[in-house]
C-alpha cells in the first residue's frame, strides 16, 4: 500500500519544518505553489535531504517546448512525482515527458496530469470551461489521452479512480486529492472522501491537507489516516 501524500500547503518554511519536526518516520509529502513560489526550490533541497518523498505540484501548462524545458529543470532537483495539465494537450504532455528524461540523473520522477480539479462541479464544468460532457465522460477523455501520451497517471477524484482503472488498466496511476478524516470539514472541495473509501474505490495514492496538517495532533491524525487507508 502506497504512503499517503501529505500536502504541505504552508505559507513558509518554519512552519513546514515545525510540522515535520515530530515525525519519526519517512513520509510522502505534497510541495505545491504556495510553498514553492514562497520559498523556491531550495524548500525542496531541504525536504530532500530529510529523506522524505516529495511530490512536486506544480500543474504545468504551457506550450509544449516550455513545459518541455521546466521538466528538465525540475527533474534535477531529485523529487518523486510531478504534474501537468491534461488539458494542455497530447503534445505538451509528451514534451513533459520528453523532459523529464532528458533531466533526469537515473530513475526519472513519476509523471502524472490533471483531469478536472476535485473543486470543480459538473455544473461549473459545462458553464464555464464550455465543455458539453459529464463530468466523468470529461475526466475518462483526460485520462486515456495522458495514458496515450505516456504519462503515468492523472490526478483525479476518488470517485473516478475506479472507472479510470477500468479504462486505462490497474497499473495507470490514480491519484487523489480531497481525502478528508470521517466528520471532517471538506473546505474548498467539492469531490472528497475519506482513505477508506478512496481504499475501496481505486485509487492508488490519496492526498491529505489540512486533516492532518490542522489538526490538535498531526502525527496521530496521520496515523489515523494510515489505518483507513491500509484497512486496518
Amino acid at each position: 500500500m502506497n504512503k499517503p501524500i501529505i500536502a504541505l500547503d504552508f505559507p513558509n518554511e518554519k512552519e513546514v519544518f515545525k510540522f515535520l519536526k515530530p515525525f519519526d518516520e519517512k513520509l510522502f509529502v505534497k510541495i505545491g505553489m504556495e510553498l514553492f513560489f514562497q520559498e523556491g526550490p531550495d524548500i525542496v533541497r531541504e525536504i530532500k535531504d530529510l529523506g522524505h518523498d516529495i511530490f512536486l505540484d506544480l500543474k504545468l501548462h504551457d506550450i509544449p517546448n516550455t513545459v518541455q524545458s521546466a521538466m528538465k529543470g525540475l527533474a534535477r532537483m531529485g523529487v518523486d512525482l510531478v504534474n501537468v495539465h491534461a488539458a494542455g494537450g497530447k503534445k505538451m504532455m509528451e514534451a513533459a515527458l520528453e523532459g523529464l528524461e532528458a533531466g533526469s540523473n537515473g530513475k526519472r520522477p513519476m509523471l502524472i496530469a490533471v483531469t478536472q480539479l476535485t473543486s470543480t462541479t459538473e455544473e461549473q464544468m459545462q458553464k464555464e470551461q464550455r465543455i458539453p460532457l459529464t463530468l466523468m465522460d470529461s475526466v475518462l477523455h483526460y485520462a486515456q489521452m495522458t495514458k496515450e501520451a505516456g504519462l503515468d497517471g492523472v490526478v483525479c477524484s476518488v470517485h473516478e479512480a475506479k472507472n479510470i482503472a477500468d479504462v486505462c488498466g490497474e497499473e495507470f496511476i490514480r491519484v487523489t486529492p480531497g481525502i478528508r478524516l470521517p466528520g471532517g470539514d471538506v473546505h474548498d472541495q467539492k469531490r472528497v472522501a475519506t482513505p477508506d473509501f478512496a481504499r475501496s474505490n481505486g485509487s492508488s495514492y490519496i492526498v491529505v491537507g489540512r486533516a492532518v496538517t490542522k489538526a490538535e495532533n498531526p502525527v496521530e491524525a496521520y496515523k489515523n489516516v494510515c489505518q483507513l487507508w491500509e484497512g486496518n
